[in-house]
C-alpha cells in the first residue's frame, strides 16, 4: 500500500501543478475582464500570482460583493488551488507522526505541521468504497467528528462546472469546562475533476476573503479554518485513495494560558479530525463489505448511534450552553464544582434524550461537572483504572439513584458514604472498532444490601459505557470514559444521560532542575488566578475533565445539589489518591541512597545467605561494598519486596526495588499504603499462611508460581517465589523479604 501511496502522491503533485496553472490563468482572464486582481497566498501558486504580488506586495483583497456569485466562485477556486498545494504538495512543511509509519495493517500515511501558521494535519489512506460514497460520509462532520456541535447549511449556490458553493456554519464543543467553544464561518466547495477525482474543500470567509458575514454566538468564540478538505480518487478495480487536509487557527489569546497546549497542538488536531475521518470511512467500508462482526444482534449504525449520543450528551454537560436551556445554580461558597440546571422540555424532545426521558417524577437535569490539573500522570493508565476498577471511586448508591431515574418511582435523593457499597462489576463487550481505539460496552453491577433501608439498591444496574483512547498507539494519547445508565431491555432509542471523564495530555514542558513535587494534582480552577506553581515547575501535564448528570423534581433540586457536588468532591479525592499511586518517576527513579536504605539491603542480602546458604546475587557479592549492593539489588530484573511483620496488624510493604515498583504500578511513597493480603491472590494467600510458621522457625520457604495484583488491579504472574525472614543487627526480626522470579503481567 505504501508503494501505491507513493506512486499517488507523485502523480498528484504533478496533476496539482497543472490545475493550479489553469486556475491561475482563468482568475487572471476573470479579473482582467473585471477591472480587479486578487491575492494568491498560497506560496505554490502561478508565477503570474507571484510577479503580481512583487510588483505589489501590500496588496489585500479589495472588497468583494458578498451577493455575487462570480466573487464567491473566485475564492472557491482560490481555495481549492491552497488546499490542493497542501494536499499533495510543501504549502505546508509537513512532519510524519511518530507511530503512524505505512504498513500492512496501518490506517495511511499521517503528517502533522511544523512553523506554520495555526495547526495543520495531513492524512492518505486507501478505502474500498468508491468516490461520491467516501465524499458523502466525510462531509457529515457530526458523525465521525465527536467534538462537532451542528453543522448548519445556510446557503448553497450551484456553479457552472458542475459543483456547489455552500456558506456554512460550524459549532465545535470546547473539550473543558474553562474554555469557550469555537464555531466557524465558512465557504465550502465541491467539484470534481478532469480525471475524475472529486474535491470538497473549505475556508473560512472573513474580512480580508470578502463574502458575506456569518451569524455569531455569544457562546462560541469564531476561529478561523484555512484552507482545508478532502481529494478522493477513485483507484482503478474499485475503492478511493482519500487525502485529508485540517488546517486551523482556534484564537489562543481568549484561551486561559495554562490551556493553550490543546489549541496549539497539531497531533490533538489530527487525532480528534483527520485521523478520525479516515478511520471513520474504513470502518463502514468494512461493515459495507461484512467482515466486522458485532455480538448482541444489533445492526453497526445502531452501535454507532449509541457511541454518537454518549459523546454527545457528555459534551453537552461539560458545555453547558445557554441555547440549550443550560443555567448556573449558586455554589456553596467554593468553586472548585460548577452545578448547572436543566429544567428545558426542548432539550429532552430531541434525538439526544427522547421525548420520553423524564419520567412523571422529573422535571430536569442537573449536572456537576470540574477540570483539574494532573501532573505525570499517564492517561491511558488512568482511563484504564477508572473503567476497570469503579468500585474504588463511584457510589453504588449513587449509581442507584442515576439507575432510578429509568424507572417510575425514584428512590430518594441518598447520602454520599464515604466508601460505598461493594458490588461486582461484570463488563460484556458490544462493538470495538478496528484498531481498538474505541470500544463499547455494557457493565453490570451487581449489588449488595446489608440492611433492611438497603434493599432497593441490591438489584442488578446496567451501565452503556464508551471508552476511547486506551490503545497505546493512538495518536495524540486523548481518552475518555463515558457512561449512561440504562434498564434490561436496551432499546435501540433507550433514553441517555451520560456522565464521566476525559482526558487530555498538555505538551510536555521539561526542565532539568524539576523535583517531584508533594502533590501531583491541582485545581485547574485554581491555577487561573496564580495560585500554583509556573509550568517550568512541572514535567508532564494533563487535563482531566469531569462532568456527572443527575435527574430532580421541583421538590428535590437542592438536595440532589448537595449529592451531586459532594459526589464529584469525593470523585476528585479518589482520582488524587489513584493519581498518586500511578505517577511514574521523572525520569528514571532515583536511586535511594540513605544511610537507611543502605543498612535494609544488607541486612536483606545477609538474611538471605544465612536463611538459604546461598548468595542473593551471586559468590561474587560477598565482598561488595554497600553501594554496589544497593544497585545490585535495585536493577535486579526480579521482583524484590519487603513488607512490615507485625502480628497485631496487616503486613504493608515498606520496600521494594525497581522491578518491585513496576510490577505493583506504584512508587516508593505510594508503596506503604498497599498491603500484602490486597496483592495476593486466594492460593497466594492460602500458600503463604501455611508456610509461615516454617518462615518463622526455619528463616525461608519456598513458595509454588501463582498469581498477585498490582494496585491497579492488574494479575502478574510469576514462576516461583521465596519468602525469607530479615532480620537486624541485633538479630531481631525486622521485615520479611520476597523474591517473584520471572514475573510479568498477564
Amino acid at each position: 500500500m505504501n508503494k501505491l501511496l507513493m506512486e499517488e502522491n507523485d502523480r498528484l503533485q504533478k496533476q496539482v501543478s497543472n490545475l493550479v496553472y489553469e486556475n491561475g490563468f482563468m482568475k487572471h482572464r476573470i479579473h482582467t475582464a473585471s477591472g480587479t486582481t486578487t491575492d494568491n497566498s498560497c506560496e505554490s501558486v502561478v508565477v503570474i500570482g507571484q510577479q503580481r504580488q512583487q510588483q505589489n506586495p501590500t496588496h489585500q483583497h479589495p472588497q468583494r460583493d458578498a451577493n455575487n456569485p462570480a466573487n464567491l466562485l473566485s475564492i472557491a477556486e482560490e481555495t481549492l488551488a491552497e488546499f490542493l498545494c497542501k494536499a499533495t504538495g510543501t504549502a505546508v512543511d509537513w512532519v510524519q507522526m511518530i507511530g503512524m509509519k505505512p504498513g500492512p495493517d496501518s490506517i495511511g500515511i499521517v503528517a502533522v505541521s511544523r512553523n506554520c501558521s495555526g495547526i495543520a494535519a495531513r492524512a492518505c489512506g486507501l478505502v474500498s468504497l468508491e468516490p461520491m460514497k467516501v465524499a458523502e460520509i466525510l462531509k457529515d462532520r457530526p458523525s465521525w467528528f465527536r467534538d462537532c456541535r451542528c453543522v448548519e447549511t445556510l446557503n448553497v449556490i450551484p456553479t457552472g462546472n458542475g459543483g456547489t458553493i455552500e456558506l456554512v456554519n460550524t459549532q465545535i464543543y470546547a473539550p473543558t469546562t474553562l474554555a469557550a467553544a469555537r464555531d466557524f464561518w465558512t465557504l465550502r466547495y465541491s467539484t470534481s475533476l478532469e480525471d475524475g477525482s472529486y474535491v470538497v474543500c473549505e475556508r473560512s470567509l472573513t474580512s480580508a476573503t470578502g463574502g458575506p458575514n456569518g451569524p455569531l454566538s455569544s457562546s462560541f468564540v469564531r476561529a478561523k479554518m484555512l484552507s482545508s478538505g478532502f481529494l478522493i480518487r477513485p483507484c482503478d478495480g474499485g475503492g478511493s485513495i482519500i487525502h485529508i487536509v485540517d488546517h486551523v487557527d482556534l484564537d489562543v489569546s481568549s484561551v486561559p494560558e495554562v490551556l493553550r497546549p490543546l489549541y496549539e497542538s497539531s497531533k490533538i488536531l489530527a487525532q480528534k479530525m483527520t485521523v478520525a475521518a479516515l478511520r471513520h470511512v474504513r470502518q463502514i467500508a468494512q461493515e459495507t463489505s461484512g467482515e466486522v462482526q458485532y455480538s448482541g444482534g444489533r445492526q453497526p449504525a445502531v452501535l454507532r448511534t449509541f457511541s454518537q449520543r454518549l459523546c454527545r450528551g457528555f459534551n453537552d454537560a461539560v458545555n453547558g450552553f445557554v441555547d440549550d436551556g443550560w443555567s448556573p445554580m449558586s455554589s456553596d461558597g467554593a468553586e472548585d464544582i460548577t452545578i448547572m440546571i436543566n429544567s428545558s422540555s426542548a432539550k429532552f424532545a430531541g434525538s439526544q434524550y427522547g421525548s420520553s426521558f423524564l419520567p412523571s417524577f422529573g422535571s430536569g437535569v442537573l449536572c456537576a461537572k470540574a477540570s483539574m490539573l494532573l501532573q505525570n500522570v499517564p492517561p491511558l493508565v488512568l482511563i484504564r483504572f477508572l473503567r476497570e476498577h469503579r468500585a474504588e471511586w463511584a457510589d453504588y448508591g449513587v449509581d442507584a439513584y442515576s439507575a432510578a431515574s429509568l424507572r417510575a418511582t425514584p428512590f430518594t435523593v441518598p447520602c454520599v458514604r464515604t466508601g460505598g457499597f461493594p458490588s461486582n462489576q461484570v463488563i460484556l463487550p458490544l462493538a470495538q472498532t478496528l484498531e481498538h481505539e474505541e470500544f463499547l460496552e455494557v457493565v453490570r453491577l451487581g449489588g449488595h444490601a446489608y440492611s433492611p433501608e438497603d434493599m432497593g439498591l441490591s438489584r442488578d444496574m446496567y451501565l452503556l459505557q464508551l471508552c476511547s483512547g486506551v490503545d497505546e498507539n493512538v495518536v495524540g494519547g486523548c481518552a475518555q470514559l463515558v457512561f449512561a445508565p440504562i434498564d434490561e431491555s436496551f432499546a435501540d432509542d433507550a433514553p441517555l444521560l451520560p456522565s464521566g471523564f476525559r482526558v487530555i495530555p498538555l505538551d510536555q514542558k521539561t526542565n532539568p532542575n524539576d523535583h517531584q513535587s508533594a502533590s501531583r494534582t491541582r485545581d485547574l480552577a485554581s491555577s487561573l488566578d496564580g495560585s500554583t506553581k509556573t509550568d517550568s515547575e512541572t514535567n508532564s501535564r494533563l487535563v482531566l475533565t469531569i462532568a456527572f448528570q443527575f435527574t430532580f423534581d421541583n421538590h428535590s433540586r437542592d438536595n440532589v445539589a448537595t449529592m451531586a457536588r459532594q459526589y464529584v468532591r469525593n470523585v476528585v479525592g479518589s482520582i488524587q489518591r489513584v493519581a498518586l499511586a500511578i505517577t511514574p518517576r521523572p525520569g528514571s527513579m532515583q536511586l535511594p541512597t540513605s544511610p537507611e536504605a543502605l543498612t535494609l539491603v544488607r541486612w536483606i542480602t545477609r538474611s538471605y545467605s544465612i536463611h538459604t546458604g546461598a548468595d542473593l546475587f551471586g559468590a561474587d557479592s560477598q565482598s561488595c561494598g554497600g553501594d554496589t549492593l544497593l544497585k545490585q539489588l535495585w536493577n535486579h530484573s526480579d521482583a524484590i519486596l519487603c513488607c512490615s511483620l507485625k502480628t497485631n496488624a496487616s503486613p504493608v510493604f515498606t520496600f521494594a526495588n525497581q522491578a518491585g515498583l513496576d510490577m505493583l504500578e506504584t512508587t516508593l511513597v505510594a508503596l506503604q499504603d498497599i498491603m500484602l493480603d490486597k496483592t495476593l491472590d486466594d492460593s497466594g494467600r492460602k500458600a503463604l499462611c501455611s508456610e509461615f510458621a516454617k518462615i518463622m522457625q526455619q528463616g525461608y520457604a519456598n513458595l509454588p508460581a501463582g498469581i498477585c495484583v498490582s494496585s491497579m488491579g492488574r494479575p502478574v504472574s510469576y514462576e516461583q517465589a521465596t519468602v525469607w525472614k530479615v532480620v537486624d543487627d541485633n538479630e531481631s526480626n525486622h521485615c520479611l523479604a520476597f523474591i517473584l522470579v520471572n514475573w510479568s503481567f498477564v
